[in-house]
């Protein structure tokens, strides 16, 4: 069936500009001010289409997980959150170090309301001591490689694994932590968690392996993405590696430059993560690289788990869900504050994460698959745990009000979400 999107401010990859789409067998058929026919009309009222998100770093938890999230709520969260494609990360049970893996995620996500896309270990099991086939595994649908959740440890193996990838035509997606610099920390060393008198997770961590990282692309030429930036050293390292022509992209998650420690002294573990909120300095120097283009990417680092796991605050697993807040949040900090255009956002949002992936998406233009977010600016609304989509609720930004809301996501060219 066809569809007319009419009279849609459409951001583009320079301006945003109010134009017709008409969506034929899945992909953008005519952008323009014409008006063709079409077997639906759907009259879009001045609201924004945004190309649809790119999520470059999701744990969708399947296989293994799913009493958590699974590919389908998973997918149904993304939807919701405007979000059109998702890179799921390896840390599954099994782990997705083989073929069967791939071929079981991709299976199930053939019908699900966003394309999933799987990043591979970098080593068998996560465990660090051999890399996998990473040809074999590009063969089978990876997009990625990534040990995240762990760094590895071996540098030699880590040289290995990117010279590997860069031959290959993929990146290496670094999860930047010195485990035994972290030695049982759960949130940031610093004055909240010595108020608490809880074990810290000393930033060193975090800025040294980012530092081995850059240190090994810039000696043998070759890509890394590091991933969930959430330091002030980091973003310095990364911003210096850029100047000087090194082949490294970096991301980050709204939490961290929306929010900081002070959260962790209600004591409630939805505010806990790996790599954690950090103090003020931090907030505002990853502000700083989300501007000034040393962070490439606004992600979610989707990381969910159950209200009972969630309970005892000293015990529970890090991580926290972000699909379906990651557009609002983006636009309330970032937009609304005049910080960055739309066309801005977009590009972190979407273009960015395509391009350094290699998937397709990211841009409205015609003969481009329509995946797109429909979205009110000005729509105020409130984040109610209990009425997200994903399995679990564990939301930093429960009982947080943002403005902009997604009121209709498509995929493929079928709409997926709609609440217009």
């Amino acid at each position: 069936m066809s569809i007319l999107l009419k009279n849609g401010n459409v951001v583009g990859s320079q301006m945003v500009s109010q134009q017709n789409i008409l969506v034929e067998n899945g992909v953008i058929a005519y952008l323009g001010k014409d008006t063709p026919e079409a077997d639906k009309v759907i009259d879009l009222n001045g609201l924004t289409v945004l190309p649809g998100l790119i999520d470059m770093h999701v744990h969708l938890r399947d296989p293994g997980f799913t009493h958590k999230e699974d590919i389908h709520t998973g997918c149904l969260a993304a939807a919701a959150g405007g979000v059109t494609s998702v890179a799921c990360m390896p840390n599954t049970n099994p782990v997705t170090d083989s073929v069967e893996v791939l071929e079981y995620i991709l299976d199930k996500a053939k019908d699900a309301p966003a394309r999933v896309y799987p990043v591979a270990s970098i080593t068998e099991g996560l465990k660090g001591d051999q890399l996998t086939d990473m040809k074999r595994l590009i063969q089978a649908g990876a997009v990625a490689f990534s040990d995240d959740g762990r760094p590895v440890e071996n540098a030699a193996f880590l040289q290995q694994a990117m010279m590997e990838a860069e031959r290959l035509g993929v990146k290496v997606i670094s999860h930047c932590e010195d485990l035994n610099i972290i030695n049982g920390g759960i949130i940031n060393k610093g004055v909240v968690s010595e108020k608490l008198g809880l074990p810290g997770m000393d930033r060193t961590s975090e800025d040294s392996i980012t530092a081995r990282e850059i240190a090994i692309a810039a000696a043998t030429d070759t890509s890394i993405h590091i991933a969930h930036v959430s330091t002030e050293g980091s973003v310095a390292l990364i911003r210096d590696a850029k100047r000087r022509g090194v082949k490294v992209t970096a991301e980050t998650c709204p939490h961290y430059f929306i929010l900081t420690e002070s959260k962790l002294l209600k004591k409630d573990a939805d505010y806990r993560m790996n790599p954690p909120l950090r103090e003020e300095r931090d907030r505002l120097a990853v502000l700083e690289g989300v501007l000034d283009g040393t962070l490439d990417c606004i992600v979610t680092d989707h990381a969910p788990h159950t209200a009972e796991e969630k309970a005892d605050f000293v015990k529970a697993p890090n991580g926290v869900v972000g699909l379906e807040t990651s557009l609002a949040a983006s636009l309330t900090a970032l937009y609304h504050t005049g910080m960055l255009s739309l066309v801005e956002l977009a590009n972190k949002m979407s273009r960015t994460p395509a391009k350094i992936l290699g998937i397709p998406g990211g841009k409205i233009a015609v003969g481009k698959p329509a995946d797109l977010a429909i979205v009110d600016l000005d729509e105020e609304w409130t984040v109610y745990p209990e009425l997200l989509h994903s399995k679990s609720k564990n939301t930093v930004f429960k009982g947080r009000s943002f403005r902009g809301r997604v009121k209709m996501t498509m995929c493929r060219g079928e709409i997926v979400y709609d609440i217009l």
